[in-house]
């Protein structure tokens, strides 16, 4: 069996039964103690099993299947939201074409935007409008108002977004994890996040901790396609390269 191969078949007997013993590994993938441990601490640090004393456990998920409204998502993780917020907004530049996404945490972001020089664009009206109030040069694509998220969707905003190119983007996420990706409930919001983001140079997602055990039914990036900007790294992503804490300085390495 290949070793990519390998890796994948211990993941999916882990989250089957909950947790597999070392050697119960060894005895269905007919592989030595050393290639199986060598294996768990592989996925582990990937952060895609929890490697315990004698073998591995799924990683805890929660499956997000539908989106809260905006008022609903202001009052949480306040703490975390800003200090995430606070990093993100010191990357901008004067010469820069920023990209905002819809969402609580970037909303946060634009509270703590002082560069005016940039150009933004954003599908969020209530971004548009606090940039605006800011004396910020605007940009909203067409497309259809979702009501929930007060997000700009659909088929025109979709082209509108594909002329641009963004040198710096900042994404909202409601589940990050390193097997499925970024993750949000709803199809037509994962398309414009998935385009503007295949379109932007230094994409940046801001998630925070409580997102990192959250599976959304629509993926929109691999986990890897962008920066995170979190509060807290939980200790399974610790070596995760692309992983910014907020407050600290420090990355996931």
């Amino acid at each position: 069996m290949l070793a990519e191969d390998r890796l994948q078949t211990i993941v999916n007997l882990v989250n089957e039964h909950g947790s597999m013993t070392a050697n119960e590994l060894m005895e269905r993938l007919d592989a030595s103690e050393s290639t199986v441990r060598r294996d768990l601490t592989r996925l582990s640090q990937m952060g895609r099993i929890v490697k315990v004393h004698g073998g591995a456990t799924a990683v805890a998920r929660t499956v997000v299947a539908s989106d809260q409204s905006v008022n609903e998502r202001h009052g949480v993780n306040i703490e975390a939201k800003t200090a995430i917020a606070r990093r993100a907004a010191s990357l901008i530049g004067p010469d820069d074409f920023v990209y905002i996404d819809s969402g609580s945490t970037t909303e946060r972001l634009v509270d703590f935007i002082t560069e005016t020089h940039a150009t933004y664009l954003t599908n969020s009206i209530a971004n548009a409008h606090a940039l605006l109030v800011k004396g910020c040069r605007v940009l909203v694509p067409a497309g259809e108002l979702k009501q929930v998220t007060e997000a700009l969707v659909g088929e025109q905003t979709v082209e509108a977004l594909r002329r641009y190119r963004f040198t710096i983007g900042f994404f909202g996420t409601n589940g990050a994890t390193p097997d499925e990706g970024f993750t949000t409930p709803e199809t037509g919001e994962a398309v414009v996040k998935s385009i503007a983001l295949s379109r932007t140079l230094r994409p940046f997602v801001l998630c925070d901790s409580s997102k990192f055990s959250v599976v959304s039914p629509v993926a929109f990036a691999d986990f890897d396609d962008a920066t995170v900007i979190t509060e807290s790294i939980p200790p399974e992503l610790a070596d995760a390269a692309n992983i910014i804490c907020a407050g600290n300085g420090q990355d996931g390495r």
